[in-house]
């Protein structure tokens, strides 16, 4: 499997989605164990959804990064050089073990899982990414976040002589964003290293982006260098830009609108037809009970 620029990849080097959803069965056939191949192991997990995956080169082709450029098919190509090694994460706020670990060392002690999940973004689009990475609440259990700590806040790597975007003032940077914790403690809550078993493309938030499937895709904050535990709802990139429009929790709801357009369906990247939006993404069962008792219009 061959990850390049996106312009650059035939349709017959992008992985069969019947393949990739079957690499279990063809790893066993070939006689390789799957313990001993864990980027090609299967994608049948209790997260993953049953729909068809995305294909690569939509994937990789078709990115919200302003930090590259908001024209979403520029970042592939602005971030091909985007240095990704050495790479270092500082972990802090309160819990009773802060550090600052290298991306290696951050995941070397952790399982990386391969999950499939339903992508919703704000404007309407939506994909389906077979993405590889680790429980966000794995990593952070490690760093004993203390009783006093309610939310997780995150923060991206602002650096302008790699990212031509943060010339741009549409919003204030570094790019940040926050959970409850018990968001982030959620098992669907991943850490996400990869997609289709490759390392994770810059452009798609290298070495280290989040991932929440039942919230819009502007919740994903690429390129992580920092995380801290917070007693206070701590400050998110795009409800600080326009709180109306975005809310904190960007729980995806066909409910809820955005004032500039209904959030009722979605196109699939890949499709022409527009479908129904599901409730939280479709996760409704897994994740509505964090939510009970909350007016879901005012706390949206």
């Amino acid at each position: 499997m061959l990850i390049g620029k996106p312009a650059a990849i035939p349709s017959s080097e992008i992985t069969p989605r019947a393949l990739y959803l079957n690499r279990r069965q063809w790893l066993a056939a070939a006689g390789i164990s799957v313990l001993a191949a864990p980027l090609a192991a299967a994608a049948q997990s209790p997260f993953d959804t049953d729909e068809a995956p995305t294909s690569l080169e939509n994937i990789t082709s078709y990115n919200n990064f302003y930090e590259f450029s908001t024209d979403k098919s520029e970042p592939a190509e602005l971030a091909q050089s985007f240095k990704t090694s050495p790479w270092e994460i500082e972990i802090g706020g309160l819990c009773a073990k802060p550090g600052k670990l290298s991306f290696e060392d951050l995941i070397k002690p952790h399982t990386l899982e391969d999950r499939i999940y339903r992508m919703r973004c704000v404007e309407g689009w939506s994909m389906v990414i077979p993405w590889q990475g680790i429980a966000l609440a794995d990593v952070l259990k490690r760093f004993e976040p203390l009783g006093s700590a309610k939310y997780v806040a995150f923060e991206s790597l602002a650096d302008p002589a790699q990212m031509p975007g943060l010339a741009s003032n549409i919003l204030q940077w570094p790019y940040v964003e926050g959970l409850r914790l018990d968001e982030a403690m959620h098992p669907l809550t991943l850490l996400a290293t990869g997609l289709y078993g490759e390392k994770l493309p810059p452009q798609n938030g290298a070495p280290l982006r989040l991932v929440v499937p039942w919230k819009y895709g502007f919740k994903g904050i690429k390129s992580i260098v920092k995380i801290s535990f917070t007693a206070d709802e701590p400050p998110c990139s795009w409800n600080r830009y326009a709180p109306n429009e975005y809310g904190f929790y960007s729980n995806v709801n066909p409910a809820v609108d955005h004032p500039r357009w209904s959030q009722a369906t979605e196109r699939r990247i890949g499709e022409f037809r527009r479908r129904d939006t599901l409730m939280f993404n479709g996760y409704a069962d897994q994740v509505a009970q964090l939510y009970t008792g909350m007016d879901l219009k005012k706390f949206f």
